[in-house]
C-alpha cells in the first residue's frame, strides 16, 4: 500500500486547509485510516482517524470541533479539514493506514505516507 499526502503549507491563525491523503496498491486489508503529526524531536500524535467504510470516526480532544475527516471510497482518498487553525497546530502531518483496530495507537499502523507540512502563522 502506498499513501500519498499533499495539502499542506502556510496558513494564518483563524485559516482552514484541507489535506489529502491518497491510497494504492493492495488496501483490500485495511481497516482505518488515520493522521497523525509530529513536531520537530517529538513522537508522533494521533489526530483523527476513520473506518474503511467512513461510518465510524474519532478525533483527539485538541482537534475535536475543528478538524473533521473524510473519506472518498471511489477515490481511495481520505481528506483532512482543518478550521480555526492553531499555531499549536504547526506541524508535519503524516497519513497512515492500518490493518487493526487501534485508530490511536500509531504502531499499529501498517503503512505511512510522506508527511505534508502545516505551518500555522499568528
Amino acid at each position: 500500500v502506498q499513501l500519498q499526502a499533499s495539502g499542506g503549507g502556510l496558513v494564518q491563525a483563524g485559516g482552514s486547509l484541507r489535506l489529502s491523503c491518497a491510497a494504492s496498491g493492495r488496501t483490500f486489508n485495511i481497516k482505518i485510516m488515520g493522521w497523525f503529526r509530529q513536531d520537530p524531536g517529538k513522537e508522533r500524535v494521533f489526530v483523527t482517524a476513520i473506518t474503511r467504510s467512513g461510518t465510524r470516526t474519532w478525533y483527539s480532544d485538541s482537534v475535536k470541533g475543528r478538524f473533521t475527516i473524510s473519506r472518498d471510497s471511489a477515490r481511495n482518498t481520505v481528506y483532512l479539514q482543518m478550521n480555526s487553525l492553531k499555531p499549536d497546530d504547526t506541524a508535519v502531518y503524516y497519513c497512515a493506514a492500518s490493518s487493526n483496530w487501534l485508530p490511536s495507537n500509531a504502531p499499529s499502523y501498517d503503512y505511512w505516507g510522506q508527511g505534508t507540512l502545516v505551518t500555522v502563522s499568528q
